[in-house]
């Protein structure tokens, strides 16, 4: 039996934060020759909403909004890809969740796929923002059945 995950789960939502823990995931699964696969959650229920275009104002619909979110969503995980195999990682695989809360998800996936260690970045919210919006990663570590490592970047030192 091996100390060292045979599954990583890298949750990716395109940010800094979350591109430096695509990084270190790529550095541990290579390391570890462990599969590494990648997921990005996209909000659901999106509210209808209208555009400025060259015609005019233009009322989008709630299924053209949720649409315009999954696109965005892959794009994003297409990038997260192409950047983890450009950094000379290999992604086993790939999932887009919609609709799920973005901790629900990582832990069911997790659960899922039997992974050993989930990796994430945080955005490290202040106590008063974490206590109204909540915390993803703190949620995560909470709940899920394995490991999580966290990876946030250093704080910039005032010169």
């Amino acid at each position: 039996m091996s100390i060292f995950p045979t599954r990583i789960l890298l949750a990716t939502d395109g940010s800094r934060e979350a591109e430096l823990a695509a990084s270190t995931a790529t550095d541990i699964a290579n390391t570890t020759n462990s599969e590494l696969h990648l997921l990005t959650v996209a909000p659901g229920n999106p509210d209808p909403i209208y555009h400025i275009h060259e015609g005019g104002l233009r009322y989008e619909t709630y299924q053209q909004a949720a649409e315009a979110i999954k696109r965005e969503a892959q794009k994003v995980l297409d990038e997260q890809v192409q950047k983890v195999e450009e950094a000379g990682g290999s992604v086993k695989e790939a999932y887009l969740r919609v609709g799920e809360r973005r901790d629900q998800a990582i832990v069911h996936l997790a659960e899922e796929l039997g992974a050993g260690l989930i990796v994430m970045g945080s955005r490290g919210l202040g106590g008063v923002r974490r206590a109204l919006m909540g915390s993803v990663s703190a949620s995560v570590v909470h709940h899920a059945h394995c490991p999580v490592m966290i990876v946030r970047p250093e704080k910039e030192r005032a010169e």
